[in-house]
């Protein structure tokens, strides 16, 4: 038979394929435009909340309380019941909390104080100029490696990996010969799908740490968990999700492309350009890299010495110290002073007021994650004072532990139910507000830290993203995507991406087991693996 024939015998079969999968992307799109917004749905799920603490109070629900005696907040009675809100006393409670649940929720402040110091490294131009150094000035053997470990270190600063690396990955990629979408494709993963890896401590960090510690009280009224519990696990992880990335790419996402051909493109491509970073760029460079190394040195010596003026005060040691609490401040500071150095030296910053401006700009922008906050944490808040999270918790465990599955293999469940819940609802703050509380005290009852519960966490939010068309910057995405395939679809998108997930949920789940359970390596500073009351 000849291979036309073959061509033309398999082509039902394929196209066959191409349509389940399709009408299965049109399912999820379909599961998740049945969401609300995000705000919407943390205020429907606060009024759930009240009736159904109501219902179940009514019915006098109680479970065994799991902590033991005499710890801090443990009933006489040794037992948990579900507290009505439904009440004159539940709804005083609502109402004198409104505010205070609002200003007290852990995440507000250090998402808003590490995102001023974010700010003046952005505005300042300092984090663009880093990008583009990196990745144009990468050989063409390490440049699909560097796109997408720039990408991964992008999300210090939200945004600017999306508008600004994506699309000149895709030009560095035309301008070496290789096809466009691969090396938007390779950006895109390593923005996106490796969202929680990096280097440093970002905005992100705050934000799930407050979630996670708020979580863990249902539990432990005590444990503390700082913005630093996951570092050690995702610095490692920048550079194998890189590696991940950079073989997809060259493996599988590139020789299904094919050879680009320029009349596929909807514009101009030899008009499209994207400079590399100028010589007085590169000297501002070079003095912000000085600046930042001279603020390291200067941290080191509050810390490295035994006798260290930020080290604890009673034990002398790096845990608990009053460096890793405040560590939110050294992410402000790490970042507002290169990025001033930066803007100096090259001319984009003069004076205080322009720092102002930049801080300023910032905090205009999170005009919505404020307004998610406060509805995200009287959700928080009343799952707290219900004993609701408690309760499933408890009851959640005895089954986990009835079935047997209170080993490490819950993990694996664990990162495929966020990964799926990740489809439909995009924001990892948003999804972690709604999980943790009852995840966290869950698999801290059967005997794992929040610390390790919260970095598998981060690897289900992460790997989806690339696929999900709730994700904030799909139709940015899809629409730059379109500048080198004419009537390219959201179906073709999805498709090109999803080697990524599958790789990424993967090998990073391998990672997190041979790291946490096979190394017995903690997956941050002071950070326990097991949970010991």
């Amino acid at each position: 038979m000849s291979s036309d024939n073959a061509n033309v015998e398999n082509r039902p079969q394929e196209q066959s394929q191409s349509g389940l999968f399709s009408r299965f992307l049109a399912t999820v799109e379909w599961l998740g435009n049945l969401l609300p917004h995000p705000v919407t749905l943390f205020a429907l799920l606060s009024v759930f909340i009240v009736l159904l603490s109501g219902i179940l109070g009514y019915f006098d629900i109680a479970v065994a309380d799991p902590r033991p005696e005499g710890a801090k907040g443990r009933n006489a009675d040794g037992m948990i019941e579900v507290i009505s809100l439904m009440s004159a006393e539940g709804l005083q409670r609502i109402v004198t909390g409104l505010v205070t649940n609002f200003t007290g929720f852990a995440p507000l402040g250090t998402v808003l104080v590490a995102l001023l110091g974010v700010s003046v490294a952005e505005h300042s131009g300092l984090l663009s100029a880093a990008m583009r150094s990196l990745v144009m000035n990468a050989s063409k053997r390490v440049v699909t490696f560097a796109i997408v470990f720039a990408g991964i270190i992008s999300n210090t600063a939200s945004e600017l990996g999306y508008v600004v690396l994506i699309p000149l990955a895709a030009m560095i990629f035309h301008s070496l010969g290789r096809h466009p979408l691969a090396g938007l494709a390779a950006a895109f993963a390593g923005v996106s799908a490796g969202y929680s890896a990096n280097l440093l401590l970002g905005t992100v960090d705050p934000l799930l740490s407050g979630i996670t510690e708020a979580a863990a009280h249902m539990i432990d009224p005590d444990y503390a968990v700082g913005p630093e519990v996951n570092w050690y696990f995702m610095f490692i992880s920048t550079f194998v999700v890189a590696t991940m990335g950079a073989l997809v790419t060259e493996k599988i996402v590139e020789p299904r492309l094919g050879k680009f051909d320029e009349n596929d493109a909807s514009v101009e491509l030899e008009k499209q350009s994207m400079e590399a970073p100028t010589d007085k760029e590169k000297r501002a460079l070079k003095l912000a890299g000085l600046s930042f190394v001279a603020v390291c040195a200067v941290l080191a010596l509050t810390i490295v010495p035994e006798n260290g003026i930020l080290r604890h005060p009673e034990t002398g040691e790096v845990a608990g110290s009053p460096f890793l609490k405040g560590i939110v401040a050294f992410i402000f500071i790490t970042f507002a002073i290169p990025g001033f150095v930066y803007g100096r030296a090259a001319g984009t910053m003069k004076n205080d007021r322009d720092i102002i401006d930049a801080m300023s700009k910032s905090m205009g922008a999170m005009g919505l994650y404020i307004t998610l906050v406060f509805f995200a944490a009287q959700f928080v808040a009343f799952f707290k004072w219900t004993n609701l999270g408690t309760v499933l918790a408890v009851k959640g465990a005895a089954l986990l532990q009835a079935v047997g599955l209170d080993g490490p293999s819950v993990f694996i469940l664990f990162i495929l139910m966020c990964g799926i819940v990740n489809l439909s609802l995009g924001s990892a703050s948003a999804q972690w507000a709604v999980t943790a509380p009852i995840f966290v005290p869950m698999l801290m009852l059967i005997g794992y830290a929040p610390e390790v519960i919260q970095a598998a966490y981060r690897i289900g939010d992460s790997v989806t993203n690339v696929i999900s068309p709730m994700m904030s910057y799909f139709g940015l995405i899809l629409a730059m995507a379109a500048r080198y395939k004419k009537d390219l679809g959201m179906g073709t998108l999805i498709a090109m991406m999803l080697p990524y997930s599958m790789v990424f949920i993967l090998g990073w789940s391998i990672l997190f087991f041979v790291w946490v359970f096979l190394l017995g390596m903690p997956v941050g500073p002071g950070a326990a693996t097991y949970y010991q009351p």
